[in-house]
């Protein structure tokens, strides 16, 4: 089956509620606020908290009221879909790059999103030997760094992979067809 965004699907209407950090306040427990760039929300210093391994969650019962309020009101962030847009400009010119580009405007599945070791990365995610459009440049980014970044995105019959240079470089777009069920 092929995925579909749903009609109507934009950057707009897909923009996600923004995400905080999870902390506890020392020597009170049983309360999680939201941490921000310079502690949590309602005001406590970073210096007098723990920080969890997860998310703040507004709506938990154990919510700070203040950090609650402040997250919910805390403006929205761009969609996977829209991140990776932005990034793939930067690519060089091509029609697979856009494809990717209409492709992402139009919501389709950012399938994967990671960074690692280019060697790993290559061989289990890219699948660059199933490329037919890009593979020469995908192969030679993969083979020039020690780590790099890799999107997957998943739109009808095709398969994108986008190179993300953790130098900053530009991304490289490739494609092939997807595997279909």
């Amino acid at each position: 089956m092929i995925d579909v965004p749903a009609e109507g699907w934009s950057f707009a209407t897909a923009r996600e509620p923004a995400r905080f950090g999870a902390c506890e306040v020392n020597g009170v427990p049983g309360v999680e606020h939201a941490v921000g760039a310079r502690g949590t929300l309602c005001g406590i210093s970073e210096r007098h908290t723990t920080r969890y391994s997860h998310l703040f969650d507004p709506g938990a019962l154990q919510s700070c009221r203040r950090c609650r309020q402040q997250a919910e009101a805390a403006p929205t962030e761009p969609c996977g879909q829209e991140r990776l847009h932005d990034k793939v400009q930067g690519a060089a010119q091509g029609q697979a790059r856009d494809d990717l580009l209409a492709a992402l405007r139009r919501g389709a599945k950012v399938a994967l999103w990671i960074s690692g070791p280019s060697a790993s990365l290559a061989k289990h995610y890219a699948k660059v030997d199933e490329l037919t459009d890009g593979a020469g440049p995908a192969a030679e980014a993969f083979a020039a760094a020690t780590t790099i970044g890799l999107a997957r995105v998943e739109d009808g019959p095709w398969r994108f992979i986008v190179v993300l240079p953790e130098d900053g470089g530009s991304p490289l777009v490739a494609r092939g067809p997807r595997d279909l069920p």
